[in-house]
């Protein structure tokens, strides 16, 4: 018992020093485009999933800057309908995984795994996220503003280890959820999907890196 704590310490003080070495992250889930931007939802159109009901790639030469973030969109409508009220059509939690935010986990971020509920867009970080969410979106949502507020201006590297640190009580790993899945759908099939590893997702890859470089399904690209 006590070498097998030792060792979780060990572990725990490599990933500090990987930290220390990557940095914090970024506050919203946002990777550089060519002009160095910091770029939400690799280049798609937050309003298109309200109009369209679809994703829709943005024109990089038709974007908005907002503080640490900016986003393309498709055409001057869209444009305009954001420029008129952000909050309306910005993704929640900060673009971040729905399904991590309810546990203070900033990562993830696919922008072709989304849902808008309740007037409100959420991306999820792959088809397994967004499973894991629909066994109850009423409690993610609520865990997940509550625990926003906390961790909003928190880089996505230092929240997220600060996440696995010290788990809320309600915490549930990923073999809990697909258990419940399963029991709730009998005879279904939980979606298999490699995840890419804890080290690859902290700090090697950006957020969103599974869905723009086509890691196990296929590739959207970087933002230009």
């Amino acid at each position: 018992m006590r070498q097998r704590r030792w060792r979780r310490w060990l572990y725990f003080l490599a990933l500090l020093g990987l930290l220390a070495l990557q940095g914090c992250g970024t506050p919203w889930a946002t990777v550089p485009d060519g002009q160095g931007r910091a770029v939400m939802l690799l280049g798609y159109d937050p309003v298109a999933y309200f109009t369209r009901q679809q994703t829709v790639r943005g024109d990089p030469a038709l974007s908005v800057d907002l503080p640490q973030r900016s986003y393309y969109f498709a055409n001057r409508e869209n444009m305009a309908l954001f420029q008129a009220d952000p909050s309306r059509y910005e993704p929640q939690y900060g673009g971040f995984c729905a399904s991590g935010a309810a546990f203070a986990i900033k990562l993830g971020s696919d922008p072709t795994a989304w849902t808008v509920y309740q007037g409100r867009l959420f991306i999820f970080g792959d088809i397994i996220g967004k499973t894991a969410w629909g066994l109850d979106p009423a409690w993610n949502v609520a865990h997940a503003d509550e625990q926003w507020p906390s961790i909003r201006d928190t880089g996505w590297r230092a929240a997220s280890l600060a996440a696995y640190a010290n788990k809320v009580p309600y915490y549930q790993t990923g073999a809990q959820i697909k258990a419940e899945w399963l029991a709730r759908h009998p005879g279904g099939r939980f979606p298999d999907y490699d995840p890419g590893g804890m080290i690859t997702n902290l700090f090697l890859k950006p957020p969103g890196w599974r869905a723009a470089e086509g890691f196990g399904q296929p590739a959207l690209g970087y933002p230009r």
